[in-house]
């Protein structure tokens, strides 16, 4: 598919799975080697709100999440095991998403919206590093925003107004691009025009020309 921006003055993108291409269950098979009972339990909505949504919302430390992983666990975890299974979900950043975000930002303004955590950022941040010699994301956007750094994340209304009113941005001028379909109706509540990225069929790169 070939996407026009032309209508388009603002452009938010998502990063997992959107820039960065990710895998959840390589985590989940990460931490079933390291002992952990009842991974799909682990991850179902109701842990997820009380511990990895926590975590996305700074609500909890790095070490208090590792310290509940371990509750989770038939033998004792060390912070490194333990960040090393959460990180596996993390794959490769291609260099033409990187190109890509360059051009377009030259013609239009552009943001980062993520829900994501401490370990994961500063895992990302050391392989931009070691793969392409840049600290961070943020020469590819005007503004970036982490959830665990604002203590609200993606689909509260509260961060996409965030966005909106701290960039003074029209929500009709504004394309929002998220593979996470509760994301895209939670923007559309609000204006924002949006694009649904179907990870099982699709890249951010099959969008533009």
């Amino acid at each position: 598919m070939i996407f026009s921006l032309d209508k388009f003055k603002n452009i938010i993108f998502d990063l997992g799975g959107v820039i960065i291409n990710i895998d959840l269950s390589l985590t989940m098979t990460a931490f079933e080697e390291l002992g952990i009972k009842d991974v799909p339990k682990l991850f179902s909505t109701t842990l997820q709100q009380q511990l990895f949504d926590f975590q996305e919302k700074g609500t909890i430390t790095s070490a208090q999440f590792r310290d509940e992983i371990r509750k989770f666990s038939t033998v004792h975890l060390l912070d490194s095991q333990i960040d090393e299974a959460w990180n596996a979900l993390l794959l490769d950043l291609p260099k033409a998403r990187l190109e890509l975000l360059e051009k377009v930002k030259r013609s239009h303004r552009t943001f980062l919206l993520s829900n994501t955590n401490e370990i994961h950022i500063h895992t990302i941040q050391r392989y931009l590093n070691k793969e392409y010699g840049i600290s961070d994301l943020s020469s590819f956007f005007e503004k970036t925003y982490l959830s665990y750094q604002l203590g609200i994340r993606k689909p509260d209304a509260e961060l996409f107004k965030l966005v909106l009113d701290e960039n003074k941005l029209n929500p009709s001028e504004t394309l929002f691009i998220d593979d996470s379909k509760q994301h895209i109706l939670a923007a559309e509540k609000l204006g924002i025009q949006t694009y649904w990225l179907d990870l099982s069929k699709e890249n951010l790169l099959d969008l533009f020309e």
